[in-house]
């Protein structure tokens, strides 16, 4: 018996717990699998990077460069010298410092332990069944986090949200390659292209760069992502940075995530809340979950203490995390972001394309641009009106 059973220990479940347990609450973190990599493109903000000593220990490169590419492969180019910056680092490194901190702060760590239903007792959830190699085995909590990706089945069976559809999700590809390469360590190469989607390369050192590219939406079925990615890399425009035909595969990977933003009204009932990517907390448009998972995670955890305080683990107690200013507003940015979404993507990417070329001319408008591609910030209102006008 636990106060807290969280499945998944990726950046939510893992800060989740790490919250929890230095509050003094007993937590079981359950994880599939510590060796498992999840595919993504490994950029993560620098307000996650100060929460994680680790992290900060590894002196990463501290990127503060964007170049960005249009369809049409117009360029804008960017370094600044901005508070904020972000790090490149293989997700596996990431998450598995990222657990050991929740480990440290006294969290039991549940590893090779695949949830796949809820213990029921008088209609109520009481727990999560798990299978291991040992066999089927159950957690009790007062409290279940739901952690474990958009594919979640805990999440189905909660009742509080449907399975995505494919409109609603990004599909990509991406890859680990090891070899000699002409990118700039303190930059991210973002391509936009002309159906909804983009590619990009991240540098990971000297020998190594992070390469992949989603489509989303519609385009989902218009596109075969295997092809694109084989398309991308081969691209004479990527070609330039990555000059070498022979690089050695570290690893590689396909994958999907939410493409629409957070299900506010689905994030939980009674004795259940969902975080990270199960509760949608990736953002539309750059595709970043990292930072805003483990936001949701800090904040799904601060309301579990209130509810555990209160020995109240009702709906009504547990919508104080989803009235959260800090998720009500990146409620509201996700919003903002997928409402832009067509707009962009419309006559093929042509005002992606224009808001490169407004970007090069105007310096205001530029940073906008890259805040909103870099940082995840919106823009001024009258940053749709230029792009019409």
């Amino acid at each position: 018996m636990y106060d807290v059973v969280i499945s998944g220990a990726g950046p939510s479940g893992s800060q989740c717990a790490e919250v929890l347990a230095k509050a003094g609450y007993q937590v079981a973190l359950i994880e599939k699998d510590v060796n498992w990599r999840k595919p993504c493109g490994g950029a993560v903000h620098s307000s996650v990077v100060d929460l994680y000593p680790e992290l900060k220990k590894l002196n990463y490169p501290k990127i503060r460069g964007v170049v960005m590419y249009s369809a049409d492969y117009h360029i804008l180019e960017f370094k600044g010298a901005s508070s904020e910056y972000s790090i490149i680092i293989d997700r596996l490194k990431l998450d598995n410092i990222m657990r050991e901190a929740a480990v440290n702060a006294g969290v039991d760590l549940y590893n090779k332990h695949l949830s796949f239903d809820y213990v029921i007792k008088n209609q109520k959830k009481i727990g999560i069944k798990t299978k291991s190699p040992n066999g089927s085995k159950e957690f009790h909590a007062n409290l279940i986090i739901v952690a474990d990706g958009m594919s979640s089945k805990l999440a189905i069976k909660s009742g509080i949200r449907l399975k995505w559809n494919i409109n609603e999700l990004a599909i990509g590809k991406c890859a680990i390659l090891e070899g000699n390469h002409q990118l700039d360590k303190e930059s991210v190469y973002v391509y936009f292209k002309p159906y909804q989607g983009y590619g990009w390369i991240f540098p990971l050192n000297d020998k190594r760069f992070n390469i992949g590219i989603f489509t989303f939406g519609k385009d989902n079925l218009n596109y075969n992502v295997h092809e694109v990615y084989q398309e991308f890399v081969g691209n004479p425009n990527i070609k330039k940075y990555t000059q070498s035909s022979n690089y050695n595969v570290i690893w590689s990977s396909s994958y999907s995530f939410p493409a629409e933003g957070v299900l506010d009204k689905s994030l939980y009932t009674d004795n259940i809340m969902l975080i990270g990517d199960a509760g949608g907390f990736v953002s539309p448009i750059s595709g970043e979950g990292i930072q805003t998972a483990v936001i949701s995670g800090k904040i799904a955890a601060e309301t579990a203490i209130k509810a555990l305080q209160d020995e109240d683990y009702s709906k009504n107690t547990l919508k104080t995390y989803r009235t959260n200013p800090e998720i009500k507003k990146i409620i509201r940015n996700f919003k903002q972001k997928s409402s832009m979404i067509n707009f962009f993507y419309e006559k093929n990417g042509k005002n992606l394309n224009k808001m490169l070329e407004l970007a090069e001319l105007d310096s205001i408008f530029r940073e906008q641009v890259i805040n909103m591609f870099a940082f995840g910030e919106m823009p001024s209102k009258d940053f749709i009106t230029k792009l019409k006008s």
